[in-house]
């Protein structure tokens, strides 16, 4: 079993959520993020999220894959004071829904002084919320980024034991991990990770506190990142208990502090039932036979 704790499956198609159940993948978490161009009002942004708690949480749903969300307002959009100003307004009641298990992900792109500012409010937020925190991590300037994001945390008085800082790299697993948080690593195709660095990681730092994740979006990514890393660590003669801690319990772990994550949910899962609708919508389309609970066996 894999969980993938960074994956923004609002891009992504049916096919790949069948993929990934397919390899084993129970769980996605998908954070709250930027969606490739400015959004203009609050009102996209209310749309956007209840979308991923809603109907995006439905169509995971319709192929066995469980579906969790962090909330929160990314870093390239705090720029727009007057939106994020709009957006920490509605975020409190967003982030108390029935499957949110972080604020995320949330954190600097260009470390200016509203990203700063919205950063530590919802810091404040996950605190007063007592919920995990998913830290982004920017792409330029990172150890500087990452560092800084690492001091304002403790300087929020939160648990680095609670706060899982992403994107990390060579460049800054020692701090990350010498400091007490979660590190997780983004493993893409051209950039970020390799699943092969990622490999080298584990044996030079073990598998304590490390979390592999895909960060698949709308961009060129692999959402089955997740297993093929598991699959080449063991390869490469990790042992299959750090292989697990790396790909599925140490996500678990950090995420399922926020109460809303457990395994039950995907070992007691309820049975897949194509038949069933969101407002009226169903994934399949016309002409297709919907997956169903066989008669007496309380399963599909």
């Amino acid at each position: 079993m894999f969980i993938d704790p960074h994956a923004h499956m609002i891009s992504r198609t049916t096919d790949d959520y069948e993929a990934m159940a397919k390899a084993g993948v129970v769980a996605v978490i998908e954070p709250a993020f930027w969606i490739g161009q400015a959004r203009t009002n609050v009102g996209s942004y209310r749309d956007y999220l209840s979308h991923i708690l809603g109907f995006e949480r439905f169509r995971a749903g319709q192929f066995g894959v469980r579906h969790y969300c962090c909330i929160g307002l990314n870093s390239k959009e705090a720029n727009n004071e007057e939106l994020a100003e709009a957006v920490m307004d509605i975020l409190p009641g967003f982030a108390t829904k029935e499957g949110v298990v972080a604020i995320g992900e949330i954190g600097y792109d260009e470390q200016t002084a509203l990203e700063d500012k919205y950063f530590r409010l919802q810091l404040d937020l996950a605190r007063d919320l007592d919920l995990p925190v998913m830290i982004h991590t920017p792409h330029r300037d990172k150890k500087r980024g990452a560092s800084r994001s690492m001091d304002v945390i403790l300087e929020h008085k939160l648990d680095p034991s609670r706060v899982v800082i992403d994107h990390v790299n060579e460049e800054t697993i020692q701090e990350v991990k010498d400091r007490g948080f979660w590190a997780a690593f983004s493993i893409y195709p051209h950039s970020k990770m390799t699943a092969e660095r990622m490999a080298a990681l584990v044996k030079t730092y073990g598998a304590e506190r490390l979390i592999a994740d895909s960060a698949c979006d709308w961009g060129v990514s692999d959402p089955l990142s997740v297993p093929k890393t598991a699959k080449l660590m063991a390869d490469s003669g990790i042992s299959a208990e750090d292989v697990r801690l790396v790909t599925y319990a140490n996500a678990l772990a950090v995420y399922g502090k926020s109460g809303q994550m457990a395994e039950a949910d995907w070992l007691s899962p309820e049975p897949i039932d194509q038949r069933t609708l969101y407002q009226g919508n169903t994934v399949l389309r016309g002409g297709q036979t919907p997956r169903m609970p066989q008669s007496g066996s309380g399963n599909e």
